[in-house]
């Protein structure tokens, strides 16, 4: 089957034109948030933290602020882009269209990974300003970023997809995979925690995200680079094919 790019590019360039009129929303608000966190923690808090693995405690907790931005405005990003559609009735011209699940999914996915990335790149700069960031292997660093940034999207894609409401598509941003991300060595190494919560804390998968970026970094990390590279990628299939099942069925939006 021939690639649809004429319908691909309209629903990608529609949702890249809904960023572009809230662009000082979607940025100012997590530029503000992320130089809070360099304020208190890094500035503040950092003052009477030692070196991390030879590294000053502000630029320790960039990757973990970065990944924070990217779980949380990946997700947000793409499940509203598909729920809005739901909401206000025009995904029925979308599903009559001659367009595939495929195409479909790749235009809100792609859409929700580009806004995803453009912040990321925002708050990798205004991270310069507060702290020094010196990047170890820039080239894992793209690849783990959009490989996230994607990873993520689809899976807001398929939280937009399932919600009836914008209490539902609130609930796993916010409950569940904030406090994951702050539970999972965002703003301290695993190593300052007692045996009993490091055991703990290796049943969250969001720490092996973090220290994946924190590697790519600064060459240091809890864990093997592959465990992070490997979970991103099974949960990127898992989320494909949940995905293109329910689409397909039309869960949640042809009933």
């Amino acid at each position: 089957m021939k690639f649809n790019f004429s319908a691909f590019s309209a629903i990608y360039l529609h949702e890249m034109d809904r960023f572009r009129r809230t662009l000082m929303q979607s940025l100012l608000s997590p530029v503000l948030s992320t130089s809070l966190y360099f304020i208190v923690f890094g500035s503040v808090i950092g003052g009477y933290v030692e070196k991390i693995d030879g590294i000053s405690y502000g630029s320790y907790i960039v990757p973990g602020l970065l990944m924070l931005t990217l779980l949380t405005q990946s997700i947000t990003n793409t499940s509203f882009g598909i729920f809005f559609p739901k909401f206000n009735g025009t995904i029925y011209e979308i599903l009559a269209a001659p367009i595939s699940t495929l195409e479909i999914v790749l235009a809100f996915v792609g859409a929700g990974a580009t806004k995803t990335l453009m912040v990321g790149v925002v708050i990798f700069i205004t991270a310069n300003f507060f702290v020094e960031v010196d990047v170890k292997y820039p080239l894992l660093v793209v690849f783990l970023l959009v490989l996230v940034a994607f990873t993520f999207a689809l899976f807001g894609f398929l939280i937009g997809l399932m919600s009836s409401n914008f209490e539902q598509m609130s609930i796993i941003p916010t409950l569940i995979i904030t406090p994951m991300v702050f539970l999972g060595g965002s703003l301290y190494s695993l190593d300052m925690l007692p045996p009993f919560w490091q055991t703990i804390t290796y049943f969250n998968p969001v720490v092996y995200l973090i220290n994946g970026l924190r590697f790519a970094f600064y060459g240091v990390s809890d864990f093997n680079i592959w465990i992070s590279i490997s979970s991103m990628v099974v949960f990127l299939f898992i989320c494909v094919g949940i995905v293109t099942v329910l689409l397909k069925k039309g869960y949640n939006i042809k009933s």
